[in-house]
């Protein structure tokens, strides 16, 4: 049984990502083993923290270090990824030569409420994954754009197009991820 990790970039209540997210975990295998890693209360990231780390550093390490597989999904704030997102990169990686990344194959969906679907939030959390030394599946490639048509108001997905598209990518995850244990 493979454990997928789970990180939403949007910390808001209702978030399309964390919808996005839903709609892919329900494709996995039903003894998949998931956890949803909250991300909202790290503290930013400091060197200074090299050599004593608060213990939300420790407790969200560790809970990655169990993790075989990760699930991303990403909104677009300002062109790039969220700044939650970011901080929960740079917390999993420091000290250097100690990240918890390494090795660990990834999925990345991004959304927006625009027709742009996240595009670039998604490639710059891509090339983070690759400095992070994160096998990234290619394809298909999950941009999903005008979000908001595809959900109601709680960031449930329920266009049945979008859910089976999400479906089907994450049982091709299953897939690539396999190939990594």
């Amino acid at each position: 049984m493979t454990k997928y990790g789970v990180l939403v970039g949007s910390i808001r209540k209702n978030s399309y990502s964390q919808g996005v997210a839903e709609a892919l975990v329900a494709g996995l295998p039903d003894d998949a083993e998931v956890t949803y890693i909250n991300i909202s209360e790290l503290p930013l990231y400091s060197q200074d923290y090299d050599a004593q780390s608060p213990e939300s550093y420790d407790v969200f390490r560790s809970e990655i270090t169990k993790q075989d597989a990760f699930i991303f999904v990403t909104p677009e704030h300002n062109r790039s990824i969220s700044a939650a997102l970011k901080n929960a990169l740079d917390v999993g990686s420091r000290p250097w030569g100690e990240s918890v990344w390494t090795g660990k194959p990834a999925l990345v969906a991004s959304q927006s409420i625009s027709g742009i679907s996240g595009v670039l939030a998604h490639h710059v959390l891509r090339q983070s994954l690759v400095f992070l030394d994160m096998p990234t599946m290619q394809q298909p490639e999950l941009y999903i754009g005008n979000v908001q048509s595809l959900a109601d108001d709680a960031g449930h997905i329920t266009n049945p197009d979008t859910k089976a598209f999400l479906g089907d990518a994450a049982q091709k995850f299953v897939s690539f991820a396999n190939k990594f244990e």
